[in-house]
Order: structure tokens, then C-alpha cells, then sequence
């Protein structure tokens, strides 16, 4: 169907975590990586040993998003991963801000890189969307109503895109990840690493190489398969707010 020339994937918060080892995966796979984050010295240690490329890319800034679309020359998948939780407020006294913040990276974000992207993904012949979720897309909790919100928007976002280029040569992918020890529990609290561990006392959580490996996964399998969504949990995790949590840590 196409030539050897390596297949480009783009990854969006790719200097850490889930973004990080999707990008070395991908590379390993025999894709092309680019990848976009806002830290791009870390992101750069990133790409350089997998002869990625690095740019920046802050998706809550329009402008930013434009210029990385425009740096990419071809894209045949994208992997739409740059997103975060903002504290456990319960709604009584949520804070607006965090909430805007979490919208704006979660969901605007996701339609600024993809909608810039399409074009390409469409050129390409065999494109690929893939965006990162959450169990919280279909599931709350309490005190988190901004995270649960957007994810469950980033969810509607994906299936109507799917909706929408049914008959268009670009599959539509939601990946949804449960408790995975990434800098996520880290950000969610503000830094507080005493805090963000506790998620995690007594049970066994995913790592960001199992998500990553789901990923590369429905990005390798054949362009006629369209894996609507994939819902990966730790073992120890059955649901949100269902734990198994060992004694003594």
C-alpha cells in the first residue's frame, strides 16, 4: 500500500509519563516521532535517543497549537495525550480557574491538535487518532466533577469525530486508563509527593509503559480494524472508587 518511508506519529505531552513512553514505543515500532510539550528540555531527552523530533507545544494556547501543526509535515498518527487533574475540590467550592484549566488542556486542546492535524491525517491515506481518556469519561467520583467533566466531553468529542469520518480513511481511538503511576497524582495535588503516593498505598497501579504498549497496539493493527475504545485498569482496580488495597502498604 505504501512505501518504505517510516510512518509519522505525532504524541502531544510527550516529555513525561504516558506521552514519554508512547513516544519511545512508537520509535521502536519503526514510526517517525514527533513529539509537543511545553517543557522542551525534558522533552528533548526524550526525543533525541530515538531520533524523534521536539517541538513546543502548549495546548491551551491557539497560537502555540498552530505553529506545531504547521511544523509537521505529514502526520499519519496523531496520539492526543497532553492532559491533567486539578485538585479534589468539592463543587460547593470549586475553583473556576482550575476547572478552566483542566477544559482547555482536556478538550480544547484535543480539537486545536486535531482539527489543525486532519488534513494531513486524511493525506496520509491511513490516518489515526488516538486520544487519551479515562475511566473518568464514563465514571465519577466525588471532588472530582472538573477532571470527571472534561473527560467525559473528551469521550463526546471522540465518538462524534469517529461518527464523522466514518467512510474517511482515519480510524478514531479513545484509550481509557485507570490509576497509572505517572506525574499525574503529582500535578493533581500541587507537587505534594506525600499526598500524590497515597493514591497508590497498597495496590499495584498500571505503569506508563502498559498504556503506552495498548497504544502502540491499536496503532499497529490492521487499517480495515477500528478499535472504538479500550478501558485498561490495574488489576487492583475495579472501578473509580472499587480498590484493592494490600495491608501494610
Amino acid at each position: 500500500m505504501t512505501s518504505n518511508k517510516p510512518r509519522t506519529a505525532v504524541v502531544t505531552g510527550a516529555s513525561s509519563g504516558i506521552g514519554a513512553a508512547t513516544a519511545r514505543r512508537l520509535a521502536a515500532a519503526g514510526f517517525q516521532v514527533v513529539g509537543g510539550a511545553r517543557r522542551l528540555d525534558r522533552l528533548r531527552q526524550v526525543m533525541e535517543p530515538i531520533g524523534g523530533r521536539a517541538l513546543p507545544l502548549d495546548v491551551t494556547d491557539p497560537d502555540s497549537a498552530e505553529a506545531f501543526v504547521a511544523a509537521v509535515p505529514e502526520a499519519h498518527l496523531l496520539v492526543n495525550n497532553a492532559g491533567l487533574a486539578l485538585g479534589i475540590d468539592p463543587i460547593e467550592t470549586a475553583d473556576e480557574e482550575r476547572w478552566r484549566r483542566m477544559f482547555e488542556t482536556n478538550v480544547m486542546g484535543v480539537l486545536r491538535v486535531t482539527r489543525g492535524l486532519l488534513p494531513k491525517l486524511l493525506a496520509s491515506g491511513d490516518g489515526h487518532v488516538i486520544n487519551v481518556g479515562s475511566i473518568a469519561g464514563f465514571e465519577t467520583y466525588p471532588g472530582g466533577a472538573g477532571y470527571t467533566a472534561s473527560k467525559h466531553a473528551l469521550r463526546a468529542l471522540t465518538r462524534t469525530l469517529r461518527l464523522e469520518l466514518l467512510g474517511r480513511p482515519v480510524r478514531v481511538t479513545e484509550i481509557a486508563p485507570g490509576m497509572a503511576e505517572t506525574e499525574f497524582s503529582l500535578v493533581r495535588f500541587d507537587g505534594d509527593r506525600r499526598r500524590a503516593a497515597k493514591v497508590y498505598e497498597g495496590m499495584e497501579p498500571l505503569t506508563a509503559g502498559d498504556v503506552a504498549a495498548c497504544i502502540v497496539w491499536v496503532a499497529s493493527l490492521p487499517p480495515r480494524v477500528n478499535v472504538d475504545e479500550l478501558v485498561v485498569r490495574p488489576r487492583d482496580q475495579a472501578s473509580a472508587t472499587h480498590i484493592h488495597r494490600r495491608s501494610g502498604g
